[in-house]
């Protein structure tokens, strides 16, 4: 009987010891969780490739002409012949600072343009250069950090930034794949991607308010692709704050990879006006 004890306590001993010497199962949820961020990432990839792969990584720069809309409660309050100048810029910090610089021309022969850059806005009109207040400015920064196509193009590699599957959907009536976009910040964007072209076709994100501490959102539609020499941009984006229409843009030509100037994206001086616009773009004509 005696023996028998021993035998059986040994005999449990040894298999509490194998279970302690086993690794750690992974629990189901953990394993889930990691399956949607395998399966997040793919979206992203495909859409990658979509979008011209190592071409569309590397676009130095890109110039969209077109013509610029703005809304109040869902009725035109503004109409602009537009033209968006956008180059690519080094950062330590992407996803903190602005890896690229803009130059937004407005009106025939641009008579007034923005300039918009990690250090802040500038309007230019006639009467010279007058800085854009600070909570505009935050607002594009957190606009163009929130943005898939920035994202893509220079976030892609930041330590803690994740892509995590939510499943398919119908979204104007297409069907989509739901990816959450996360950085290490919070900073969530959730994007649709096309089920069968891989491109991203709308995206959503929350912001609050500095001032009122109301929360906005805002949606963003991508649509009318077309091929931009091996890559895809849309030439048509809308976008909605919640629910109402503020703003669209329909671009009748866009070029990448252009010879531009540093001028065009310099912070303006107190002797810088819009006339400069033409005579850089006479000179480009030049090349």
């Amino acid at each position: 009987m005696m023996k028998a004890l021993i035998l059986t306590g040994l005999a449990l001993a040894l298999t509490a010891n194998a279970q302690n010497l086993a690794p750690p199962a992974r629990s189901s949820s953990s394993a889930a969780a990691l399956d949607l961020q395998v399966r997040g990432r793919q979206i992203v990839d495909d859409a990658i490739q979509a979008l011209g792969g190592d071409k569309f990584l590397t676009v130095q720069n890109r110039v969209e002409s077109g013509r610029a809309y703005s809304f109040f409660n869902d009725s035109v309050s503004g109409l602009s012949v537009a033209k968006f100048y956008t180059r690519y810029v080094p950062a330590d910090k992407p996803g903190e600072q602005l890896a690229q610089q803009e130059r937004q021309g407005l009106g025939k022969d641009e008579f007034y343009y923005n300039i918009l850059r990690e250090e802040g806005g500038w309007e230019v009109t006639f009467r010279g250069p007058k800085r854009i207040e600070k909570d505009q400015v935050g607002r594009h920064h957190e606009s163009t950090l929130h943005n898939i196509f920035y994202i893509l193009r220079n976030r892609l590699h930041e330590p803690g930034l994740i892509f995590e599957s939510k499943g398919g959907e119908i979204v104007d009536n297409m069907p989509v794949n739901m990816v959450d976009v996360i950085d290490a910040q919070n900073r969530v964007v959730t994007v649709a991607f096309h089920q069968s072209t891989k491109l991203p076709v709308q995206q959503t994100w929350l912001w609050r308010d500095v001032k009122t501490r109301e929360r906005n959102e805002e949606v963003t539609r991508f649509s009318r692709y077309r091929d931009v020499a091996g890559t895809q941009w849309p030439f048509q984006m809308h976008r909605e704050r919640n629910g109402s229409k503020i703003y669209e843009m329909f671009a009748d030509n866009v070029v990448i990879n252009q010879n531009l100037s540093e001028d065009l994206f310099a912070i303006p001086d107190d002797t810088a006006r819009p006339s400069q616009g033409p005579q850089i773009k006479k000179e480009k004509k030049k090349k």
